[in-house]
C-alpha cells in the first residue's frame, strides 16, 4: 500500500475520496489525469485494496470509486478527520431509510445537528429502518419523510443514494456516499448493513 501511494497522483486520488465517492470522470477532471492514466492508477489502488469500483444503482451506467477506509488502518498514518460541527443534510430519493438513518446516526455519534430529506418522499419511514435504528440504540419513532426544500447555505450536503445524487446534479462541494438501498431486499440484515456502513463512514471522518 505504501508503494502504491508513493505515486503523487495515486495519493491525490485517495485524498479526493476521503469524504466522498466520485466517478472516474470527476476524479480525472479534478486531478487533471487523462482517462488511460487514471485507469492505470485506479487498477493499482484496487489491487492493493484501497479502493473499490462499482456501477451506479441509479442510471446503471455511471461508475463510482469508493475509498476502503478500513484498509487505511493498515498504514502507519491515519486519514485526517474533516468533520465539522456544522449542519449536515443527508439526502436520498424517498427519505424513508438511508438518509433518515444517516441523520440520526450522525447526531448520535457526533452530537452535531443533522437533517434529512428526499427527492420523492415516501409516505412513511420504512419499518425496517426504524427497527435497525433501534438495534443500534437510536430512536426513529415519530420521524417522517419530507421533501427537499431550500438547503441551509452553510450546510454540508451528503447524498446517500445514487439516484438522488444523479437526479440533483450534485454541487462540487457536496459529498456522495453510495449506499445500496435496503428497501427492495427488506431484510433485517440489509438495513443493519446500511447502519454499519454509515457508522464506518462517520467514524472515518472523526478518526
Amino acid at each position: 500500500m505504501h508503494a502504491a501511494l508513493g505515486e503523487p497522483a495515486r495519493l491525490g486520488i485517495v485524498d479526493s475520496l476521503l469524504v466522498t465517492d466520485r466517478s472516474p470522470k470527476d476524479l480525472g477532471r479534478r486531478l487533471g489525469l487523462p482517462t488511460n492514466l487514471l485507469a492505470h492508477h485506479l487498477e493499482v489502488l484496487e489491487a492493493v485494496g484501497l479502493i473499490a469500483r462499482f456501477t451506479s444503482a441509479g442510471d446503471r451506467r455511471r461508475k463510482y470509486v469508493q475509498l476502503q477506509h478500513a484498509a487505511l488502518t493498515q498504514l502507519s498514518f491515519a486519514s485526517p478527520g474533516r468533520a465539522q460541527p456544522g449542519p449536515m443534510v443527508f439526502l436520498c430519493s424517498q427519505n424513508s431509510a438511508r438518509s433518515q438513518l444517516a441523520a440520526a446516526l450522525w447526531t448520535a455519534r457526533t452530537g452535531w445537528r443533522a437533517e434529512s430529506a428526499g427527492t420523492h418522499p415516501a409516505p412513511r419511514v420504512h419499518r425496517g429502518a426504524v427497527a435497525a435504528a433501534r438495534r443500534a440504540g437510536i430512536d426513529l419513532t415519530g420521524a417522517a419523510p419530507r421533501a427537499l426544500g431550500v438547503l441551509p447555505p452553510d450546510a454540508q450536503v451528503v447524498t446517500v443514494c445514487d439516484r438522488a445524487h444523479e437526479e440533483l446534479a450534485a454541487d462540487d462541494e457536496w459529498w456522495h456516499w453510495s449506499i445500496p438501498d435496503p428497501v427492495p431486499t427488506g431484510t433485517a440484515a440489509a438495513f443493519d448493513a446500511v447502519v454499519a456502513t454509515l457508522d464506518q463512514r462517520i467514524h472515518a471522518l472523526l478518526a
